[in-house]
């Protein structure tokens, strides 16, 4: 049995509505699956008293008769003045299809949500209600008194309908409708409050979401062209809104004038500002600017007004997923949604077909699987269309053009018109209307929006809501970040690496750099394989907590190499392509000489390496080129400044530094930092005296001092030492040098040492290539090329993105020689992987940290020694995990196995398994893991495998290696199997980078003399008894002790193939004297590097090179013979 219960609450008038009436009614029904109200709507439920009703179960009080409505529709006959409220019921057994009263539907602050429509659609007005007796009101005996409270209704019953009634012809009387066409009334969709509702939703969401990130800030900037008043009018609305819904919103206003090109150059940095998550063009532009290219152009994911072409062609399409729907019409399907109108099946007239409300409206309605008609200026019939809609949007822009005798009973009306009418009765001499006739057409649709009131407050509101979900949308995508790796065919026999990298076919970078979460502009792509990343991405991600840090080392190696780079590689694809953490291996740029030479490329090898290779080990994207330009243009700079000072006077050598141009003379930019140097504050070239100008223009170099050498990357024998200057026009001023090869440059070393342009600025500067004859240090700066410097080298400063054979993210970045300098990959590519394998501050950082492996050069003490005491001293990173790669073959060669030459055949010992003697090459082994050790590391050692090896063989390498203090010694087979075969070795890593550290330094740098700190290095690391320097190492020391630079750190330049400085001597010598021949200065890179022995900074070639096998493929363009 169905029992309806009608509970009602009048209200006293309010001075903004006047007459009108707030009646609160809830409809009880107990048919089985009648649709709850939600809780929420609950708490503003005020109390009742049940009155009686024909199936209330109490009988009702008598009443007057009443004559029998029309079937189906309720009685229009208005009732007596008794103080009674009076439903009278409809024909039997006929529901009321459509609500009867004229109303703005809310609770509290919100719409009712869309079961309360289902309630008025089902309920059957048959209860005859009857307020609480009580005396009339002395001046109107009929009217209901101001409140009047009631009793609260049956528990069971938590749902309560507040709706506003319209006045009727005696304020305070209540009236019956119905429904009969030609008096049925509308309930008024009231999107003033709605669009309040959401402001306030949107405002709390934002703290909320504030909380669990500080960084989370929608940002909506707003672009004006000109001064139209009516622009003016709703970008102020936006600006209010967005300020009370917590969304920083700044209006960018350009004047008229302004070009296209001009527009689309400023959208052009909006779209790249990461902290700008929404954009709105505010429309019209001028007629000079095109708005379709304008609009296009800003970028999808900040199109917060949905007119761009990708949002617009998505939400056409059937399935599609457009980033933002265009907001009026999101906001008339909200107001849809909050009537609780159910599309599925209905019929719905779109009357207009702008790209702005009526094309985008016709979409949603469609895919809200509505039967659509859209109508225009050109459709025939049109009143007879509109008679069979369900629900009507108008969007036309004509003033009150459908008439309410055009509509079909209890349509929901939608009007999104907008326009002006002459009003005699308004101060401004005009009011707005729809392009529905209100008055006519609330008296026959169920549901209808007021103008103004109805869609314009949604409008902005939904504009709003877009803002915050583009900021939600980009926050959530800095944590998608997910790589897809490529699948290996792995072969037996391995093929040679060249072959490997070819059969591979790589993504494009572009896709490399999206999956790692680069953007767009962020990206300057070097053809499809390989791109360089802008320095702002850093800024971008500053607030991000960094990945887990990896160095990769090894014991002392042979000429043959132990597979470090290889062992790089795979750990980064095992990490990446198989335990799912995303991870960088950051790897140096390989010189040409070695690549030519006997070692050959640097991309690892097998099936774990950099692709494309030849890509990798050729020019790349041409850093060492540059840096080979910046070095040989200031030794250039060097040699023409001593001629220029030898061949003039001070007068006209000063004339010539600072010449007049168009009757004027001002020092270059450059110039003022000499001069501030020499304490010199004046600006005006001719206030200095005559002992300023001699001080200024007179760097009197001393040619014997001079540390400056040409750089080649090439390895070319015959440049170790060479005469300059033997020209008839150098006047005799000929001079013994030589040539480095370029990654033995300073240059290259402050291109890995530089957190950024400015930083490597001003080391490019304050390098110091000679002394002058009165014992002052001249710098780049002093001879004017510090800037000319950084020019060349500005694109070489930004990082490398390539990728690995099985998809996993590269930076190459710097290739600093590993015998002379700091041999390792830069510090600005490390704190770049570190940022984009890092975590969001509401990421849980233990579970989706990412990983960045990167290797130092040669042994542990060489490379991974300057890892710790220069690179880390000068970026302030801390290792998480150091791994140590070790091989039998290397072991054995320690072991006192015979020595290995590039070319030749192995001895049966390192084919065969010798238990014996890898056991006493392990004491090499030990001493790298101790040094490891000494810097408060947790350490792991990747054990190589060859094919030869035994199970016995690598058992003892792990006993060894644990009992000097790894954490564990692990096989590793990613030559063979890519990463798939350093997966136990990655979960190695994952342990350790998991395990506390206590990072300290070998040695401070202040207090404490270059000579001790050397030791501490030579004794502590390579087991040395004692250091000897040369007559030329201690004068150099004394000289850079008196310029100021005693406090820099230590670069040891020896031998890779010892611990000592001598490589025959094998294992872990102790005992013997490190001899420091020479010690030279890197004042920009920030170090000193000690020449122990005879170490040569350029190599030569061997008599059967390696580009012996290196040709092209004159059909493909393909390099063949790389290795």
């Amino acid at each position: 049995m169905r029992k309806n219960l009608l509970y009602m609450r009048i209200r006293p008038s309010s001075a903004r509505l006047q007459r009108q009436r707030l009646v609160t009614a809830a409809v009880t029904n107990s048919v089985a699956g009648t649709a709850a109200i939600p809780t929420a709507l609950a708490r503003h439920r005020p109390t009742f008293t049940k009155v009686g009703g024909p199936h209330c179960g109490t009988p009702a009080p008598a009443a007057a008769p009443v004559p029998a409505p029309a079937p189906g529709a309720l009685s229009s006959t208005p009732t007596a003045p008794t103080g009674r409220v009076r439903a009278l019921a409809p024909a039997p057994h006929r529901r009321i299809q459509k609500p009867c009263i004229l109303s703005t539907i809310s609770v509290g602050s919100s719409l009712l949500p869309a079961q309360a429509h289902d309630y008025y659609k089902t309920t059957r007005a048959s209860s005859l209600l009857t307020p609480r007796k009580r005396e009339p009101h002395a001046s109107a005996p009929a009217r209901v008194s101001n409140y009047t409270k009631f009793s609260s209704p049956p528990s069971r019953n938590p749902h309560s309908l507040q709706v506003q009634l319209l006045p009727s012809q005696r304020p305070g009387l209540l009236r019956s409708f119905s429904t009969s066409p030609s008096t049925m009334a509308a309930i008024k969709l009231d999107g003033t409050a709605i669009a309040k509702s959401i402001r306030v939703k949107l405002a709390a969401e934002v703290v909320e979401k504030q909380k669990l990130n500080p960084q989370y800030q929608p940002s909506l900037k707003i672009i004006q062209v000109g001064d139209r008043s009516d622009s003016s009018t709703y970008v102020r609305m936006k600006l209010k809104a967005a300020q009370e819904a917590n969304i920083s919103c700044e209006l960018l206003h350009y004047p008229e004038s302004i070009t296209e090109a001009e527009l689309l150059a400023n959208l052009h940095i909006l779209n790249n500002d990461a902290k700008v998550t929404g954009i709105l063009v505010q429309l019209p532009l001028p007629k000079h600017v095109n708005e379709y290219a304008v609009t296009s152009a800003v970028a999808d994911e900040k199109d917060v007004d949905g007119f761009g072409t990708t949002n617009i062609g998505e939400l056409a399409k059937k399935g599609g997923h457009p980033y933002f729907i265009p907001c009026t019409p999101k906001g008339v399907m909200v107001l849809l949604e909050k009537a609780g109108v159910d599309l599925q099946g209905k019929d719905a007239v779109v009357l207009g077909r702008s790209d702005i409300v009526g094309s985008p409206v016709s979409y949603l309605l469609k895919n809200a699987d509505a039967t659509v008609t859209t109508c225009h200026s050109k459709t025939k019939n049109l009143e007879e269309k509109l008679k069979r809609a369900d629900i009507l949007v108008a969007a036309i822009g004509k003033p009150n053009f459908v008439k309410g005798d055009w509509l079909k009973p209890g349509v929901v009306v939608i009007d999104v018109g907008t326009n002006y009418i002459p009003d005699a009765s308004k101060k401004s001499g005009q009011r707005l209307v729809g392009d529905v006739d209100y008055e006519s057409a609330s008296q026959v649709a169920s549901y209808i929006t007021p103008v103004p009131g109805g869609v314009g407050p949604m409008t902005v509101a939904m504009l709003l809501q877009n803002v915050v979900d583009a900021t939600t949308l980009y926050f959530d995508r800095q944590k998608q970040r997910h790589i897809v790796p490529l699948p290996l065919k792995l072969q037996n026999p391995v093929p040679s690496d060249i072959e490997v990298s070819r059969a591979q076919a790589p993504k494009q970078i572009t896709r490399v750099a999206e999956e790692v979460g680069i953007a767009p502009h962020e990206l300057e792509p070097y053809g499809a394989s390989k791109a360089k990343v802008d320095l702002s991405l850093l800024k971008r991600l500053e607030h991000r907590r960094n990945g887990k840090y990896v160095v990769v080392t090894g014991i002392t190696p042979t000429p043959l190499g132990e597979g470090k780079s290889t062992t790089t590689m795979g750990l980064a694809q095992a990490l990446g392509a198989h335990l799912g953490r995303l991870t960088f291996a950051n790897v140096r740029q390989p010189s040409q000489g070695p690549t030519f030479g006997i070692k050959g490329g640097a991309a690892g090898g097998g099936y774990s390496q950099v692709i494309p290779m030849d890509e990798f080990n050729m020019h790349l994207t041409g850093d060492i080129h540059a840096v080979t330009a910046a070095n040989n243009l200031l030794a250039a700079a060097i040699e023409t400044r001593i001629f220029h000072e030898n061949t003039q006077k001070d007068g006209p050598l000063y004339k010539r530094l600072v010449p007049t141009k168009n009757g004027k003379r001002a020092f270059a930019p450059v110039m003022f930092r000499r001069l501030k140097k020499l304490g010199i504050d004046k600006t005006d070239p001719n206030e200095l005296t005559e002992d300023e100008i001699h001080r200024f223009a007179r760097l009197d170099i001393d040619p014997d001092t001079i540390t400056w050498r040409r750089v080649l990357d090439v390895n070319d024998r015959h440049l170790r030492g060479i005469t300059v200057g033997v020209a008839p026009t150098e006047k005799g001023q000929t001079r013994n040098t030589g040539f480095d090869i370029s990654v033995a440059s300073e240059c290259m070393a402050i291109l890995a040492m530089s957190t950024s342009l400015p930083d490597m600025r001003e080391r490019l500067g304050r390098m110091v290539v000679a002394t002058s004859r009165s014992g002052d240090p001249v710098t780049c700066d002093d001879l004017g090329a510090g800037g000319a410097l950084t020019a060349l080298m500005k694109d070489a400063i930004k990082p490398n993105l390539m990728q690995s054979l099985e998809g996993t993210p590269v930076f190459v970045h710097a290739g600093p020689f590993a015998n002379i300098s700091i041999g390792n990959s830069s510090i600005l590519a490390d704190k770049m992987a570190l940022k984009l394998a890092g975590t969001e501050l509401d990421e849980d950082h233990g579970s989706k940290a990412g990983f960045v492996v990167t290797e130092a050069g040669f042994d542990f003490t060489m490379g991974g020694e300057r890892f710790f005491n220069i690179k880390c001293r000068a970026s302030g990173l801390v290792p998480d995990v150091v791994v140590v790669v070790a091989t039998v073959r290397a072991l054995k060669v320690h072991g006192g196995g015979p020595p290995i030459a590039p070319g030749a055949p192995l001895d049966p010992v390192y084919k065969e398994e010798n238990v014996e003697v890898l056991r006493k090459g392990c004491v090499n082994l030990k001493k790298h893991i101790e040094n490891a050790r000494a810097y408060g590391c947790p350490v792991v050692v990747a054990v190589n495998k060859f094919s030869t090896d035994t199970d016995a063989e690598v058992a003892v390498i792990r006993e060894e290696a644990i009992a000097a203090g790894a954490e564990d010694a692990i096989l590793a087979n990613h030559w063979a199997e890519g990463g798939k075969g350093a997966v136990d070795l990655a979960n190695g890593v994952i342990a350790a980078s998991e395990k506390p550290k206590n990072f300290k330094l070998l040695y401070e740098v202040e207090g404490g003399s270059v000579q001790e700190r050397m030791e501490a290095i030579c004794k502590k690391m390579y087991g040395a008894a004692a250091v000897e320097f040369s007559e030329l190492a201690q004068k150099k020391v004394d000289t850079y002790t008196k310029q100021g630079f005693s406090n820099l750190p230590i670069c040891v330049a020896k031998t890779q193939y010892s611990l000592s400085h001598d490589p025959d001597l094998k294992g872990a010598p102790t005992g013997f004297t490190v001899p420091i021949r020479d010690v030279r200065m890197a004042a920009g890179a920030g170090y000193l590097y000690a020449l122990a022995a005879d170490i040569q900074t350029i190599p030569g070639l061997p008599t059967a090179p390696g580009y012996l096998n290196v040709d092209v493929d004159t059909e493909t363009g393909e390099i063949q013979g790389l290795f």
